[in-house]
């Protein structure tokens, strides 16, 4: 879309992406237009509607941040989503419009942000992983830098420099792990983003997926989960499919902390007039905890 124009609100966005329902990708085609039910809570980066198509529940998601500010390929989570679909892992999608920052998806009933146990958790992590490969790559010391980056030209934030010293560490130390192995990973596997719909365990929104991590994917799942150190150990030795190294156990906890710090330059990013001295005081509290 144009940024040298007002861009439409999310309503006029819905407006647009309901009135091409004749493009949407659903079997039996439709024969006439959705209707919206209701919009859904709970999205911290994107506005989403439960709407009826005939048959068929829907969900229309829309962009709620500028996608090139957080480096997310909305083509690649496209094409992920329709092998995750395949996979039994994920909503179908049926229809993407990157101008609209509009994506539809199969709604699935079930109660997201339950907790999960470690075994489905690793279970679903390394179907994840299994995934075929794609081009876009996701790094997470790249994304860091680009968030304080960021952060000081536009907002003149920085890290506290003892916080700022420990990270550049924990990416001195885990930028070379991040580099011998990379899998499509999912990133952003919340309490929010999964979902047990009958005995499948689903990943929803996968928007900052992409080549990258399998340690960073596990750090955020276990921190959506808040395990303590013995549920760490159990999705470690059910993922690995053995008894975890003390090795690998403190490589989990190095990441874990990457992505308390990468929660809260998030927020400070994609919030920059909510209050920043308290999301940032609450952040590092976050990673001293975590530390």
């Amino acid at each position: 879309m144009n940024g040298n124009r007002p861009q439409p609100s999310p309503l006029q966005r819905l407006e647009q992406a309901l009135s091409q329902w004749r493009q949407w990708q659903c079997r039996p085609a439709l024969t006439q237009a959705p209707t919206v039910q209701e919009e859904l809570q709970g999205g911290l980066s994107n506005h989403s509607y439960l709407v009826q198509a005939e048959n068929h529940l829907l969900v229309v998601r829309l962009d709620g941040i500028n996608p090139a500010d957080h480096g997310l390929n909305r083509q690649i989570e496209y094409r992920v989503l329709q092998t995750a679909s395949t996979a039994g892992i994920a909503p179908t999608p049926r229809y993407f419009n990157p101008e609209l920052g509009a994506m539809v998806v199969d709604y699935h009933t079930g109660q997201a942000g339950e907790r999960v146990t470690a075994a489905d958790l690793a279970q679903l992590l390394r179907s994840i992983h299994s995934l075929p490969a794609t081009h876009h790559r996701v790094e997470v010391g790249e994304r860091i830098r680009r968030y304080l980056h960021r952060l000081q030209s536009d907002n003149g934030i920085d890290l506290p420099r003892a916080y700022r010293q420990r990270l550049f560490a924990l990416l001195e130390t885990t930028d070379p792990i991040s580099r011998q192995h990379k899998v499509l990973t999912h990133n952003d596997l919340m309490p929010a983003n999964l979902l047990q719909s009958g005995r499948h365990l689903l990943a929803l929104d996968w928007e900052y997926c992409g080549m990258g991590s399998p340690w960073f994917d596990l750090a955020v799942a276990s921190l959506g989960q808040d395990f303590g150190e013995a549920q760490q150990g159990e999705l470690l030795n059910h993922y690995l499919g053995s008894q975890a190294t003390a090795s690998q156990t403190l490589i989990l906890r190095q990441y874990r902390s990457l992505a308390r710090y990468i929660e809260l330059l998030w927020h400070l990013t994609a919030r920059p007039a909510a209050e920043p001295d308290t999301v940032l005081q609450r952040g590092l509290a976050m990673i001293d905890r975590e530390a």
